[in-house]
């Protein structure tokens, strides 16, 4: 099973990938952590990479290629891959289509958690953790039960990500739908788009992943 998981920043791609990781035994590949591991672990690919980013360039099509074709490679043939990040424009889903092609692999569904841009907004901005331990609050979803205390460790230290707010948020809403736009048709041609309601309760959502998957 290979898919695709679309979705903007807070739409919960990251948690439902993983859950599909725990329950599949699929691989996540993110552009951005493979480029990362790639540079790190000093790899030909991972040291051309390098070079490019310290010049300040954007890392071509070639190199991204490059790296998710080695980490396919790296993969049981029997194991799952969710792209995430990947494919951003009609150049990179050809590309993708040569890939797996080469390695008798087939893309399967193309899963976009659809939000609404309000709701998101809400969702994203007011969030908070506690600066001690980590647990994760909103503002009106999940209040601390003793107000400025965390439930789980008693700190009374919370902090916020500096880019929870809305104009980082609609800005990135933005972003994501011109990059998104130009792939969807390509594989809407195909019939393999299938939306979820991304707003909806997270079990809710995994339910609905699973049941496309199952299909």
């Amino acid at each position: 099973m290979n898919i695709i998981l679309l979705g903007p920043p807070g739409a919960g791609k990251g948690t439902q990938a993983q859950r599909l990781v725990e329950a599949r035994g699929m691989r996540q590949l993110s552009t951005g952590d493979m480029l990362r591991a790639a540079v790190k672990a000093g790899t030909p690919t991972g040291l051309q990479a390098k070079a490019v980013m310290e010049r300040g360039e954007l890392v071509s099509d070639e190199i991204v290629s490059a790296l998710i074709g080695e980490e396919l490679d790296s993969m049981g043939a029997d194991t799952g891959a969710i792209f995430d990040g990947y494919p951003r424009t009609a150049a990179q889903a050809a590309a993708l289509d040569g890939i797996l092609a080469q390695r008798g692999r087939n893309l399967d569904h193309v899963i976009e958690l659809d939000v609404n841009e309000d709701a998101l907004v809400e969702r994203i901005t007011g969030r908070f953790t506690c600066a001690n331990c980590g647990k994760g609050y909103h503002d009106k979803f999940e209040q601390t039960k003793v107000p400025g205390v965390c439930d789980k460790c008693g700190s009374t230290e919370f902090k916020r990500r500096p880019d929870d707010n809305e104009e980082t948020v609609r800005t990135r809403m933005a972003e994501y739908r011109a990059k998104t736009a130009p792939i969807l048709p390509i594989y809407d041609a195909r019939g393999i788009v299938v939306q979820v309601d991304g707003m909806a309760d997270i079990d809710l959502v995994t339910k609905a992943i699973e049941s496309i998957l199952a299909n």
